[in-house]
């Protein structure tokens, strides 16, 4: 089984450097990469990585994207004197050469192939390269941005061709678009591509009618470029969060990839005098983490953008924090995407309803405002995420946001429990979990006290006291943070979860999230908000607090056709759960549970990024198979496959729909269309 993150840095890409003066050149400086490697070192995250050599791309394998004409001239390169490099520079968009600029631009692209052989050889589950010149804006036959060979376009048309791979996804989360990428693939159904990208109508750089949310694709290739423009400045978290929610996520699952590549600009995040966006360091690891849900963990990260150096060597920290399976740090403001991140989203799903099988029933049309109106609207939704931020982006200083990234890192970074996974003693799963810490259940005394103020009628049954026992014990380890999650066997799940809860709070969280798959006897008090309790159950339960703020009753009944829950999990549960921002998770499965073992894992695979991956599985149905799955996810070792994403019923859609309409005053990271957007402003 592949384990490990790979760490591709080689010193010598930062000679590639600017010669002459330029004011739009003059930002890609060779420190973008050690000070990102530096800081890596500092974290002490480097000497957990495995250390993969660069190399020099071949001639060869360049050319399997480039022209050959292309590739001459950058060779030309290298013997020029600097008066005629910068002549040649001047016949591109924003680039400069040097004369080892073609060596470190060879460098970058084997770099990103050494990376992708580590991956699909299974040397390593996942990894990142660090490299130079970046790549997404170079065309088949001309340098631009900063770009000479476009380095993640290279590494998927290798693994198609060495390893032959029919579907490759490529996420784009750099601020600027990569032209290059969507035009080299944009009649090529095998890969995929998305990018979210600073556009504000056609007027920021590359400034592309194409960059658009309508260019979809050509030919057999429709529906397989996405593009997600920003159409203002200051994005956040919330607003990154919801594009890969409501847009990318549920594609990603329906293509269903056999390897992701990531075009990792950091020049959007906050601080950065490119992007001019306000989203944190730590929402870079919850991207990850949901990618790494993907192609059973095969995920390659290469550099691209990021001119912004405390910004940049953060973001590029809390990626490789994540690809080590270090806990996801808990994401900092509230969960409001601001309308004209709406507008977007809404408008990437109507153009792409025609080709995608979970937006079949979706109600989706075109929805395009008069500036006029767009500004008023937007000024009545102004995001409450990045109003901090904001306030600090617009003084225009670097240093009073290196200032900010200080203090706000030390407050995400945690030290990594030394042990992942607890389990009750008698747990079956105990050999699936790697490390695991094995607890000894309470003492019989101290459970019956415990519980002696509430539900204590429930629990006169031996059994379940030791049960009580064994999850308290769990739970324990959880809430004093000894280690990161915990797994346990009850023959009374609704019990358990119950005492689980009250204890928690008890212990003094303030915000649990529990949900709850099967027949639940025990409705949880949740009026006072610090219990949220999704139920999933196939049938509405007769429950006085049914659709209440903090107790949704999702009724769900997997289709035996393949895996649809994946529509519900991305376009009601994972936004909700978001809103909230739990202090810590508890996942139960009872009786007659209305999901498979696909849907239940991918449950745990993806809310591990929540709460600072603190999760308690309660798990009544003790067949080997469920609980092997859920010990896996919760250890975090190797990524489930979770099986064909059939598309949602009518009546399913229908189903979330009428829950989003309810519930998305309150839960806002609900909001996916302008129209719902605008009725909760």
């Amino acid at each position: 089984m592949a384990s490990g993150t790979a760490l591709i840095y080689d010193e010598e890409m930062t000679s590639h450097k600017l010669l002459w003066k330029d004011p739009i050149c003059d930002i890609e400086v060779p420190e973008r990469l050690s000070s990102s490697y530096e800081q890596l070192k500092r974290y002490h995250l480097v000497e957990r990585c495995v250390p993969v050599p660069a190399r020099e791309g071949s001639e060869e394998e360049i050319l399997l994207v480039h022209s050959s004409e292309h590739l001459e001239v950058a060779k030309s390169t290298q013997t020029m004197n600097e008066e005629e490099m910068k002549r040649v520079s001047g016949n591109y968009d924003a680039f400069f050469f040097h004369p080892s600029t073609y060596h470190c631009a060879r460098l970058a692209v084997g770099a990103a192939l050494q990376l992708v052989d580590s991956v699909i050889a299974g040397k390593v589950c996942n990894g990142m390269a660090l490299v130079r010149p970046p790549g997404h804006h170079s065309q088949r036959n001309a340098a631009n941005g900063f770009c000479l060979f476009n380095n993640v376009a290279i590494a998927a048309e290798y693994a198609k061709r060495k390893y032959g791979l029919q579907r490759i996804l490529i996420v784009d989360w750099d601020v600027h678009h990569g032209q290059g990428t969507q035009y080299i693939f944009e009649e090529d159904p095998s890969v995929l591509y998305f990018s979210w990208h600073r556009y504000e109508h056609q007027e920021f750089w590359p400034s592309l009618k194409k960059s658009d949310y309508d260019a979809v694709g050509l030919g057999r290739g429709k529906g397989s470029n996405i593009n997600l423009p920003w159409n203002k400045v200051g994005m956040g978290n919330s607003d990154y969060l919801a594009a890969f929610f409501h847009v990318l996520l549920p594609m990603a699952f329906e293509f269903d990839p056999e390897l992701v590549l990531v075009s990792s600009g950091y020049d959007s995040g906050i601080g950065d005098p490119e992007g001019q966006m306000n989203a944190t360091p730590e929402v870079f690891a919850h991207l990850t983490h949901f990618l790494m849900q993907l192609a059973n963990g095969k995920l390659c990260v290469i550099l691209e953008g990021g001119y912004h150096l405390k910004s940049l060597s953060e973001s590029v920290c809390m990626t490789v924090k994540t690809l080590l399976g270090d806990p996801i740090p808990q994401i900092t403001g509230e969960m409001a995407p601001c309308l004209s991140a709406i507008e977007s989203i809404h408008n990437v799903r109507a153009a792409h309803k025609p080709y995608w099988k979970w937006l079949m029933y979706e109600d989706t049309s075109f929805l395009q405002y008069l500036s006029t109106k767009s500004h008023l609207l937007e000024k009545a939704n102004t995001n409450p995420s990045t109003e901090h931020e904001s306030k600090i982006n617009n003084t225009d200083e670097t240093i009073k946001v290196e200032r900010f990234l200080e203090l706000h890192m030390k407050n995400i970074l945690f030290p990594v429990p030394p042990i992942k996974t607890a389990a009750s003693v008698e747990s079956k799963t105990s050999a699936h979990l790697l490390p695991v810490h094995v607890v000894k259940e309470k003492d019989m005394n101290e459970v019956k006290a415990l519980v002696s103020a509430f539900y204590a009628d429930l629990v006169k049954e031996d059994e379940t006291l030791l049960s009580l026992g064994s999850m308290l014990a769990v739970l324990d380890k959880i809430l004093t943070k000894q280690v990161c999650n915990g797994i346990a066997e009850s023959p009374a799940a609704s019990v358990s979860v119950a005492v689980a809860l009250r204890h928690s709070v008890r212990f003094g969280f303030q915000r649990v999230l529990c949900i709850f798959v099967g027949d639940m006897e025990i409705i949880p008090n949740t009026e006072d908000g610090r219990i949220l309790m999704i139920h999933v159950c196939e049938k509405l339960q007769s429950v006085e607090k049914t659709n209440s703020k903090h107790y949704i009753s999702l009724n769900w009944k997997e289709g035996a056709e393949g895996n649809d829950f994946f529509s519900a999990v991305f376009g009601f549960i994972l936004p909700v759960a978001y809103s909230y921002q739990a202090n810590l998770t508890v996942i139960a499965v009872g009786p007659n549970r209305s999901l498979g073992i696909n849907g239940i894992s991918l449950l745990f695979g993806l809310l591990r990024g929540l709460a600072e991956s603190r999760i308690l599985a309660v798990i009544e149905n003790t067949e080997i198979n469920l609980m092997q799955s859920v010990a896996t996810a919760l250890a975090g070792n190797s990524r489930p496959d979770f099986g064909v994403c059939a598309p949602p019923t009518q009546e399913k859609v229908h189903t979330l729909k009428i829950l989003r309409e309810q519930l998305q005053q309150e839960w806002k990271m609900l909001r996916c269309s302008v129209k719902n957007g605008i009725s909760g402003n």
